[in-house]
């Protein structure tokens, strides 16, 4: 970032949209002093403890059970293969298990660019596309996806699309679904500002995933801006990077509350896969690293406990 007193930020156009951007809410600037975010839980904790791409029934079991025997706590695991690709009967369970450990479960709609027929997600411009889905067709699939979920007990929905937020965002508004469904943004949908994740919010987010790879003051400007939980990972596999913040999740924690702290991904090759019970079981040990690392060093922080009334994010 340029210093004040660099001929760029004495440029008008430069002054003038930073002054804009404070006038409509936003800040003109990411936060380099990285202020202490005076947000919390409705539990008045700071953080909570994510385990996404948990995709079987047996690999969700078994991180439930290893985090018993590791004596951590999860507040949600996320499936990310795909609604469809489960069966009904695994997917109650999956919603009844997480339920009674009082951690909140988040699954994903099926129809997405990677499982349809178009060819433009498997070229040089599908990494621009992410999961976004093609044609109304899918969108209509995707939404009946969520619903049958909703019917088997899930409450909480990763979404891909920044369209089918707004349409199940109006849907939630107008009673056509329970009130009580939350909507996760994935870092799939690439936003990586203040302004475009006020946007979100907007539409109906209740929670959001930024890009993977915001730094500090980046992830203190967005949570300036948004009333909402952020989820930022703290660890990435391979395919998204690789990256490993294990001693910045505290500072994370500080400026982003509330915040999920996305942790366990480092031990696959990339996302989407079929994880199994030893995955998971790996994925935990990840977390309890990051949880021994936040009672070590912000023993001020606080992690939710399980709850019981999974999804009450405020």
């Amino acid at each position: 970032m340029a210093t004040a007193d660099s001929e760029f930020e004495r440029h008008p156009y430069v002054m003038e949209t930073r002054a804009y951007l404070q006038e409509i809410g936003l800040p003109d600037r990411d936060l380099s002093d990285l202020p202490t975010s005076q947000r919390t839980f409705p539990d008045g904790a700071h953080y909570r403890i994510e385990i996404p791409t948990i995709n079987s029934l047996s690999a969700c079991l078994a991180a439930l059970d290893e985090s018993k025997k590791l004596g951590i706590e999860i507040n949600r695991i996320t499936e990310t293969l795909g609604i469809f690709r489960h069966l009904k009967r695994e997917i109650t369970e999956w919603a009844k298990s997480c339920k009674e450990y009082g951690c909140d479960l988040l699954m994903s709609p099926g129809p997405r660019a990677p499982y349809d027929t178009g060819a433009t997600v498997q070229t040089s411009q599908g990494v621009r596309i992410g999961y976004r889905l093609r044609g109304q067709e899918q969108l209509v699939r995707a939404i009946t996806d969520i619903r049958r979920a909703i019917d088997f007990g899930v409450r909480g929905f990763l979404v891909y699309d920044e369209g089918m937020l707004s349409v199940l965002g109006r849907m939630r508004k107008d009673g056509k679904i329970p009130e009580d469904v939350h909507f996760k943004v994935s870092a799939h949908c690439g936003y990586a500002n203040a302004a475009s994740c006020r946007t979100l919010w907007e539409m109906g987010a209740d929670s959001i995933n930024p890009v993977r790879d915001l730094q500090l003051p980046m992830i203190a400007a967005l949570r300036a801006a948004l009333p909402v939980p952020l989820d930022i990972h703290t660890d990435n596999p391979a395919a998204s990077g690789g990256f490993i913040r294990v001693y910045e999740a505290p500072e994370i924690a500080r400026v982003a509350a509330p915040v999920h702290l996305k942790t366990g991904n480092s031990v696959l090759g990339g996302h989407g896969e079929m994880t199994t019970a030893d995955d998971a079981r790996r994925m935990v040990r990840q977390a309890a690293i990051i949880v021994e690392v936040m009672n070590e060093f912000s023993p001020g922080l606080r992690q939710s406990k399980p709850q019981g009334n999974p999804l009450n994010h405020g």
